[in-house]
Protein backbone atom coordinates (compact mmCIF):
# COMPACT_ATOMS: atom_id res chain seq x y z
CA UNK A 1 0.00 0.00 0.00
CA UNK A 2 1.51 3.47 -0.70
CA UNK A 3 2.61 5.88 2.05
CA UNK A 4 2.15 9.25 1.82
CA UNK A 5 6.02 9.47 1.01
CA UNK A 6 6.81 6.16 -0.63
CA UNK A 7 7.96 5.94 -3.98
CA UNK A 8 6.70 3.51 -6.30
CA UNK A 9 9.73 3.35 -8.87
CA UNK A 10 11.83 5.32 -11.04
CA UNK A 11 10.02 8.45 -11.93
CA UNK A 12 10.43 11.57 -14.03
CA UNK A 13 11.56 14.75 -12.20
CA UNK A 14 9.75 17.91 -13.32
CA UNK A 15 10.16 21.64 -12.03
CA UNK A 16 7.55 23.49 -10.31
CA UNK A 17 6.63 25.52 -13.08
CA UNK A 18 5.99 22.73 -15.17
CA UNK A 19 3.70 21.39 -12.76
CA UNK A 20 1.88 24.50 -12.29
CA UNK A 21 1.25 24.84 -16.13
CA UNK A 22 0.25 21.36 -16.27
CA UNK A 23 -2.22 21.86 -12.99
CA UNK A 24 -3.49 24.86 -15.27
CA UNK A 25 -4.17 23.24 -18.41
CA UNK A 26 -6.16 20.55 -16.64
CA UNK A 27 -8.50 23.44 -15.19
CA UNK A 28 -9.09 24.79 -18.54
CA UNK A 29 -6.58 28.08 -17.75
CA UNK A 30 -4.32 26.79 -21.07
CA UNK A 31 -7.05 27.50 -23.53
CA UNK A 32 -8.31 31.06 -25.15
CA UNK A 33 -11.86 31.93 -24.17
CA UNK A 34 -14.77 31.27 -26.70
CA UNK A 35 -14.71 34.42 -29.18
CA UNK A 36 -18.51 33.93 -29.93
CA UNK A 37 -21.45 33.54 -27.22
CA UNK A 38 -20.70 30.51 -24.84
CA UNK A 39 -22.65 27.75 -25.37
CA UNK A 40 -23.77 24.67 -23.88
CA UNK A 41 -21.02 22.66 -25.87
CA UNK A 42 -18.68 24.86 -23.98
CA UNK A 43 -19.88 24.08 -20.92
CA UNK A 44 -19.80 20.77 -21.52
CA UNK A 45 -16.20 20.92 -22.26
CA UNK A 46 -15.64 23.23 -19.02
CA UNK A 47 -17.52 20.22 -16.88
CA UNK A 48 -15.47 17.22 -18.36
CA UNK A 49 -12.25 19.23 -16.90
CA UNK A 50 -13.11 20.86 -13.62
CA UNK A 51 -15.43 17.49 -12.68
CA UNK A 52 -17.68 19.11 -10.29
CA UNK A 53 -18.99 23.08 -9.14
CA UNK A 54 -19.07 23.26 -5.22
CA UNK A 55 -22.27 25.51 -4.09
CA UNK A 56 -22.27 27.90 -1.33
CA UNK A 57 -24.87 30.09 -0.08
CA UNK A 58 -22.78 32.95 0.18
CA UNK A 59 -24.49 35.42 -2.49
CA UNK A 60 -21.96 38.90 -1.89
CA UNK A 61 -20.73 38.79 -5.32
CA UNK A 62 -21.79 36.28 -7.29
CA UNK A 63 -23.21 32.12 -6.53
CA UNK A 64 -19.63 29.75 -6.21
CA UNK A 65 -21.11 27.47 -8.77
CA UNK A 66 -21.42 30.34 -11.51
CA UNK A 67 -18.28 31.63 -11.06
CA UNK A 68 -15.38 28.64 -12.47
CA UNK A 69 -17.33 28.68 -15.29
CA UNK A 70 -17.03 32.58 -15.75
CA UNK A 71 -13.71 32.40 -14.78
CA UNK A 72 -12.55 30.09 -17.61
CA UNK A 73 -15.22 31.12 -20.52
CA UNK A 74 -15.88 34.69 -20.26
CA UNK A 75 -18.97 35.79 -19.88
CA UNK A 76 -21.89 33.57 -20.67
CA UNK A 77 -25.24 32.87 -20.04
CA UNK A 78 -25.90 31.73 -16.33
CA UNK A 79 -29.38 29.97 -17.17
CA UNK A 80 -26.90 27.24 -19.18
CA UNK A 81 -26.04 26.20 -15.36
CA UNK A 82 -29.39 26.62 -14.45
CA UNK A 83 -30.37 24.20 -17.02
CA UNK A 84 -27.70 21.83 -16.90
CA UNK A 85 -28.84 21.37 -13.38
CA UNK A 86 -32.28 21.47 -12.40
CA UNK A 87 -34.60 21.27 -15.26
CA UNK A 88 -34.43 18.35 -18.43
CA UNK A 89 -36.48 18.01 -21.44
CA UNK A 90 -35.55 15.51 -24.18
CA UNK A 91 -33.72 18.03 -26.14
CA UNK A 92 -31.81 19.34 -23.62
CA UNK A 93 -31.37 16.31 -21.31
CA UNK A 94 -30.29 17.36 -17.05
CA UNK A 95 -26.27 17.07 -17.19
CA UNK A 96 -25.84 17.62 -13.40
CA UNK A 97 -26.86 16.68 -10.16
CA UNK A 98 -26.40 17.75 -7.01
CA UNK A 99 -24.73 15.62 -4.08
CA UNK A 100 -21.82 15.64 -1.62
CA UNK A 101 -18.40 15.44 -3.49
CA UNK A 102 -15.67 18.02 -2.60
CA UNK A 103 -18.51 19.47 -0.49
CA UNK A 104 -22.20 19.91 -1.73
CA UNK A 105 -21.39 20.10 -5.23
CA UNK A 106 -23.17 19.84 -8.74
CA UNK A 107 -21.60 17.16 -10.93
CA UNK A 108 -22.03 15.37 -13.89
CA UNK A 109 -25.32 12.52 -13.66
CA UNK A 110 -22.95 9.88 -14.41
CA UNK A 111 -21.00 10.20 -11.37
CA UNK A 112 -23.47 10.26 -8.62
CA UNK A 113 -23.36 6.30 -8.33
CA UNK A 114 -19.84 6.55 -7.99
CA UNK A 115 -20.08 8.69 -5.34
CA UNK A 116 -22.73 6.77 -3.01
CA UNK A 117 -20.37 3.17 -3.87
CA UNK A 118 -18.66 3.93 -0.18
CA UNK A 119 -15.46 4.88 -1.47
CA UNK A 120 -15.93 8.45 -0.17
CA UNK A 121 -15.36 9.01 4.08
CA UNK A 122 -18.05 9.45 6.14
CA UNK A 123 -19.88 12.89 5.65
CA UNK A 124 -21.24 14.81 8.26
CA UNK A 125 -25.06 13.66 8.35
CA UNK A 126 -24.02 10.85 10.19
CA UNK A 127 -24.56 12.71 13.22
CA UNK A 128 -27.94 12.79 12.22
CA UNK A 129 -28.31 8.94 12.56
CA UNK A 130 -29.70 8.90 15.99
CA UNK A 131 -32.95 11.52 14.68
CA UNK A 132 -32.92 9.19 12.47
CA UNK A 133 -33.15 5.81 14.66
CA UNK A 134 -35.56 7.62 17.12
CA UNK A 135 -37.97 8.90 14.84
CA UNK A 136 -38.17 5.95 12.01
CA UNK A 137 -42.07 6.96 11.18
CA UNK A 138 -40.45 10.60 9.97
CA UNK A 139 -38.15 8.95 7.80
CA UNK A 140 -40.98 7.05 5.93
CA UNK A 141 -43.79 10.28 6.12
CA UNK A 142 -40.70 12.23 4.68
CA UNK A 143 -39.89 10.04 1.91
CA UNK A 144 -43.93 9.25 1.17
CA UNK A 145 -44.14 13.17 1.16
CA UNK A 146 -41.87 13.84 -1.38
CA UNK A 147 -42.81 11.08 -3.20
CA UNK A 148 -46.38 12.97 -3.50
CA UNK A 149 -45.66 16.75 -3.36
CA UNK A 150 -42.21 16.79 -4.91
CA UNK A 151 -39.96 18.65 -5.74
CA UNK A 152 -40.12 20.40 -2.20
CA UNK A 153 -38.56 22.21 0.12
CA UNK A 154 -38.13 21.28 3.92
CA UNK A 155 -40.35 24.47 4.85
CA UNK A 156 -43.16 23.30 3.10
CA UNK A 157 -42.45 19.38 4.08
CA UNK A 158 -42.87 20.84 7.91
CA UNK A 159 -46.63 22.16 7.27
CA UNK A 160 -47.42 19.11 4.86
CA UNK A 161 -46.83 16.73 7.80
CA UNK A 162 -48.31 18.92 10.37
CA UNK A 163 -45.24 19.99 12.44
CA UNK A 164 -45.55 16.37 14.31
CA UNK A 165 -41.96 17.28 15.33
CA UNK A 166 -39.45 19.91 16.87
CA UNK A 167 -39.98 22.48 14.28
CA UNK A 168 -37.51 24.71 13.58
CA UNK A 169 -38.25 28.22 16.27
CA UNK A 170 -38.77 31.44 15.04
CA UNK A 171 -35.72 33.63 14.81
CA UNK A 172 -33.55 30.77 14.54
CA UNK A 173 -30.38 30.84 12.74
CA UNK A 174 -29.58 28.61 9.88
CA UNK A 175 -27.88 26.05 11.65
CA UNK A 176 -30.67 25.72 14.25
CA UNK A 177 -32.28 23.21 11.45
CA UNK A 178 -36.16 21.30 12.40
CA UNK A 179 -36.31 17.62 12.92
CA UNK A 180 -37.45 17.57 9.28
CA UNK A 181 -35.24 19.76 7.76
CA UNK A 182 -32.49 17.28 9.37
CA UNK A 183 -34.12 14.41 8.08
CA UNK A 184 -34.01 15.64 4.45
CA UNK A 185 -30.02 16.44 5.12
CA UNK A 186 -29.79 12.76 6.07
CA UNK A 187 -31.61 11.13 3.34
CA UNK A 188 -30.18 13.82 0.76
CA UNK A 189 -26.39 12.47 2.08
CA UNK A 190 -27.28 8.93 2.00
CA UNK A 191 -28.51 9.37 -1.38
CA UNK A 192 -32.23 8.64 -0.88
CA UNK A 193 -32.91 12.10 -1.66
CA UNK A 194 -31.62 14.20 -4.49
CA UNK A 195 -32.13 17.89 -5.18
CA UNK A 196 -35.13 17.82 -8.00
CA UNK A 197 -34.80 21.93 -8.60
CA UNK A 198 -33.90 24.76 -6.39
CA UNK A 199 -36.27 28.22 -6.00
CA UNK A 200 -34.13 31.19 -4.89
CA UNK A 201 -31.67 28.84 -4.23
CA UNK A 202 -33.52 26.41 -1.99
CA UNK A 203 -33.30 23.24 -2.29
CA UNK A 204 -36.33 21.52 -3.04
CA UNK A 205 -36.10 17.59 -2.40
CA UNK A 206 -37.14 14.85 -4.84
CA UNK A 207 -36.63 11.56 -5.74
CA UNK A 208 -33.42 10.21 -7.44
CA UNK A 209 -35.58 8.18 -9.83
CA UNK A 210 -37.12 11.27 -10.79
CA UNK A 211 -34.53 13.12 -11.47
CA UNK A 212 -31.50 11.00 -12.59
CA UNK A 213 -31.68 10.17 -16.36
CA UNK A 214 -32.96 6.32 -17.16
CA UNK A 215 -29.94 5.26 -18.33
CA UNK A 216 -28.05 6.29 -14.88
CA UNK A 217 -30.34 4.88 -12.61
CA UNK A 218 -30.27 1.38 -15.69
CA UNK A 219 -26.63 1.15 -14.88
CA UNK A 220 -25.14 -1.50 -12.75
CA UNK A 221 -23.99 0.29 -9.42
CA UNK A 222 -20.07 0.27 -9.43
CA UNK A 223 -18.41 -1.69 -6.46
CA UNK A 224 -16.15 0.10 -3.82
CA UNK A 225 -13.29 -0.44 -5.30
CA UNK A 226 -14.18 0.37 -8.72
CA UNK A 227 -15.87 3.68 -8.00
CA UNK A 228 -12.54 4.48 -5.92
CA UNK A 229 -10.75 3.89 -8.57
CA UNK A 230 -12.62 6.02 -11.01
CA UNK A 231 -13.13 8.53 -8.99
CA UNK A 232 -8.77 9.06 -8.27
CA UNK A 233 -8.54 9.23 -12.12
CA UNK A 234 -11.18 11.84 -12.07
CA UNK A 235 -9.28 13.56 -9.94
CA UNK A 236 -5.95 13.11 -11.73
CA UNK A 237 -7.68 14.36 -14.84
CA UNK A 238 -8.89 17.63 -13.43
CA UNK A 239 -5.87 18.30 -11.08
CA UNK A 240 -3.14 17.54 -13.32
CA UNK A 241 -0.49 17.05 -11.04
CA UNK A 242 -1.34 16.31 -7.52
CA UNK A 243 -0.60 14.30 -4.27
CA UNK A 244 -1.67 11.37 -3.05
CA UNK A 245 -3.85 14.08 -0.59
CA UNK A 246 -4.23 16.10 -3.32
CA UNK A 247 -6.14 13.12 -5.38
CA UNK A 248 -8.03 12.21 -1.81
CA UNK A 249 -9.19 16.18 -1.53
CA UNK A 250 -11.09 16.53 -4.68
CA UNK A 251 -14.01 14.32 -3.85
CA UNK A 252 -12.84 13.08 0.31
CA UNK A 253 -12.14 10.00 -0.61
CA UNK A 254 -11.71 7.86 2.24
CA UNK A 255 -7.60 7.42 2.85
CA UNK A 256 -7.26 3.83 2.79
CA UNK A 257 -9.35 3.67 -0.62
CA UNK A 258 -7.83 6.31 -2.14
CA UNK A 259 -4.20 4.53 -1.50
CA UNK A 260 -5.39 1.10 -2.53
CA UNK A 261 -7.07 2.96 -5.94
CA UNK A 262 -3.93 4.42 -6.64
CA UNK A 263 -1.61 1.96 -6.23
CA UNK A 264 -4.29 0.12 -8.45
CA UNK A 265 -3.88 2.65 -10.91
CA UNK A 266 -0.20 3.35 -11.04
CA UNK A 267 0.29 -0.86 -11.55
CA UNK A 268 -2.17 -0.45 -14.43
CA UNK A 269 -0.62 2.23 -16.45
CA UNK A 270 -2.95 4.47 -15.75
CA UNK A 271 -1.45 7.14 -13.80
CA UNK A 272 2.55 7.37 -13.63
CA UNK A 273 4.27 8.56 -10.59
CA UNK A 274 6.44 11.95 -10.62
CA UNK A 275 8.95 14.23 -8.47
CA UNK A 276 8.14 17.61 -8.50
CA UNK A 277 11.36 19.74 -7.71
CA UNK A 278 10.46 21.29 -4.11
CA UNK A 279 7.30 19.19 -3.70
CA UNK A 280 8.13 17.03 0.14
CA UNK A 281 5.60 14.51 -1.45
CA UNK A 282 5.50 11.94 -4.69
CA UNK A 283 2.85 13.47 -7.25
CA UNK A 284 1.33 11.66 -9.99
CA UNK A 285 -0.45 12.63 -12.96
CA UNK A 286 -2.41 11.04 -16.59
CA UNK A 287 0.35 9.61 -18.52
CA UNK A 288 0.56 12.16 -21.81
CA UNK A 289 -0.70 15.03 -19.41
CA UNK A 290 -0.48 18.63 -21.55
CA UNK A 291 2.37 20.64 -19.86
CA UNK A 292 2.07 23.80 -22.16
CA UNK A 293 4.70 25.86 -22.89
CA UNK A 294 3.13 29.03 -21.42
CA UNK A 295 -0.07 29.94 -20.02
CA UNK A 296 -1.49 33.29 -20.95
CA UNK A 297 -4.85 35.29 -20.10
CA UNK A 298 -6.44 36.41 -16.89
CA UNK A 299 -9.09 34.97 -14.62
CA UNK A 300 -10.67 36.54 -11.17
CA UNK A 301 -11.24 32.99 -9.16
CA UNK A 302 -14.13 32.95 -6.43
CA UNK A 303 -12.86 30.80 -2.87
CA UNK A 304 -14.59 27.96 -3.93
CA UNK A 305 -12.79 27.28 -7.49
CA UNK A 306 -11.39 23.81 -7.56
CA UNK A 307 -7.85 25.41 -8.96
CA UNK A 308 -7.69 26.74 -5.42
CA UNK A 309 -10.29 25.62 -2.93
CA UNK A 310 -7.49 23.77 -1.01
CA UNK A 311 -5.39 26.31 0.24
CA UNK A 312 -2.17 23.90 1.35
CA UNK A 313 -2.28 22.69 -2.46
CA UNK A 314 -2.80 26.40 -3.76
CA UNK A 315 0.47 27.87 -1.51
CA UNK A 316 2.41 24.89 -2.83
CA UNK A 317 2.20 25.42 -6.42
CA UNK A 318 1.40 29.02 -6.38
CA UNK A 319 3.51 30.25 -3.48
CA UNK A 320 0.01 32.28 -2.90
CA UNK A 321 -1.16 32.23 0.82
CA UNK A 322 -4.80 32.27 0.94
CA UNK A 323 -7.41 31.70 3.15
CA UNK A 324 -11.25 32.36 3.41
CA UNK A 325 -11.91 35.01 6.31
CA UNK A 326 -16.20 35.10 5.74
CA UNK A 327 -16.03 33.90 9.47
CA UNK A 328 -13.20 35.98 10.93
CA UNK A 329 -14.35 38.69 12.55
CA UNK A 330 -14.32 41.92 10.59
CA UNK A 331 -11.73 43.78 12.66
CA UNK A 332 -9.39 40.78 12.54
CA UNK A 333 -9.84 40.14 8.74
CA UNK A 334 -6.37 40.71 6.70
CA UNK A 335 -7.58 41.11 3.01
CA UNK A 336 -11.65 40.78 3.64
CA UNK A 337 -14.63 38.84 4.10
CA UNK A 338 -15.19 37.33 -0.24
CA UNK A 339 -11.86 37.73 -1.54
CA UNK A 340 -11.20 36.85 -5.11
CA UNK A 341 -7.51 35.86 -6.68
CA UNK A 342 -6.70 37.26 -9.76
CA UNK A 343 -5.06 35.00 -12.02
CA UNK A 344 -2.73 36.77 -14.69
CA UNK A 345 -0.04 34.87 -17.14
CA UNK A 346 -0.59 31.56 -14.70
CA UNK A 347 0.49 33.28 -11.99
CA UNK A 348 -1.71 34.96 -8.63
CA UNK A 349 -0.81 38.45 -9.06
CA UNK A 350 -3.38 39.99 -6.70
CA UNK A 351 -6.37 39.91 -4.59
CA UNK A 352 -9.68 41.58 -4.40
CA UNK A 353 -12.26 41.67 -2.28
CA UNK A 354 -15.32 42.01 -4.00
CA UNK A 355 -19.26 42.78 -3.51
CA UNK A 356 -21.72 43.15 -5.77
CA UNK A 357 -24.23 46.25 -4.53
CA UNK A 358 -27.57 45.76 -6.83
CA UNK A 359 -29.08 48.00 -5.80
CA UNK A 360 -26.22 50.94 -6.45
CA UNK A 361 -25.65 49.00 -9.39
CA UNK A 362 -21.80 48.79 -8.80
CA UNK A 363 -19.14 46.45 -8.21
CA UNK A 364 -17.63 47.04 -4.91
CA UNK A 365 -13.82 46.15 -4.87
CA UNK A 366 -13.44 46.89 -1.20
CA UNK A 367 -9.84 46.00 -1.20
CA UNK A 368 -7.11 45.42 -3.74
CA UNK A 369 -3.56 43.27 -2.99
CA UNK A 370 -0.99 43.13 -4.76
CA UNK A 371 0.85 40.34 -4.45
CA UNK A 372 5.18 41.07 -3.34
CA UNK A 373 7.09 41.22 -6.79
CA UNK A 374 4.07 42.20 -9.14
CA UNK A 375 3.95 44.63 -11.98
CA UNK A 376 1.52 46.61 -10.13
CA UNK A 377 0.69 49.20 -13.37
CA UNK A 378 0.22 45.91 -15.17
CA UNK A 379 -1.42 43.97 -13.34
CA UNK A 380 -4.13 47.34 -12.25
CA UNK A 381 -4.43 47.40 -16.05
CA UNK A 382 -5.36 43.75 -16.68
CA UNK A 383 -7.79 43.84 -13.35
CA UNK A 384 -9.40 46.75 -14.66
CA UNK A 385 -9.88 44.99 -17.47
CA UNK A 386 -11.35 42.09 -15.78
CA UNK A 387 -13.69 43.86 -13.15
CA UNK A 388 -15.57 46.06 -16.10
CA UNK A 389 -16.28 42.75 -17.78
CA UNK A 390 -17.13 41.12 -14.60
CA UNK A 391 -19.71 43.90 -13.79
CA UNK A 392 -21.08 43.94 -16.99
CA UNK A 393 -21.50 39.92 -16.37
CA UNK A 394 -23.49 40.74 -13.36
CA UNK A 395 -25.15 43.17 -14.89
CA UNK A 396 -23.59 46.07 -12.72
CA UNK A 397 -23.06 49.55 -14.17
CA UNK A 398 -19.62 50.33 -12.72
CA UNK A 399 -16.37 49.28 -10.88
CA UNK A 400 -15.88 51.13 -7.22
CA UNK A 401 -12.83 51.48 -5.56
CA UNK A 402 -12.59 51.00 -1.60
CA UNK A 403 -9.06 52.67 -0.14
CA UNK A 404 -8.13 49.65 1.39
CA UNK A 405 -4.96 47.86 -0.09
CA UNK A 406 -1.71 49.04 -1.73
CA UNK A 407 -3.16 47.94 -5.21
CA UNK A 408 -6.66 50.63 -4.80
CA UNK A 409 -5.30 53.43 -5.99
CA UNK A 410 -3.41 52.04 -8.65
CA UNK A 411 -6.55 50.04 -9.97
CA UNK A 412 -8.90 52.96 -9.21
CA UNK A 413 -6.78 55.33 -11.46
CA UNK A 414 -7.03 52.46 -14.55
CA UNK A 415 -10.24 52.01 -14.00
CA UNK A 416 -10.95 55.96 -14.67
Amino acid sequence: MIGPAETIGPAETIGPAAARRAVLAAQGFADPRPSGPVTRRHLVRTLGRIRLLQLDSVNVAVRAHYMPVYSRLGPYPSELVDEAAWSHSARRPRLLAEYWAHEASLLPVEDWPLLRAGAKRDGWWRHYGALVESHPGLVDDVLAAVKELGPIGAGALETALGGQTRPRPPGASWWERSDVKRICEYLFGIGALTTGTRRHFQRLYDLPERVLPPHVLAAPPPSQEEAARALVLRSASALGVATEADLRDYYRIAPDHNRTALLALVEAGELEQVEVRGWARPAYRVPGARVPRRIAGRALLCPFDPLIWERRRTERIFGFRYRIEIYVPEPKREFGYYVFPFLLDGELVARVDLKADRRAGVLRVQGAFAEPEAGVARVAAELAGELREMAAWLGLEDVVVGERGDLAVPLATALR
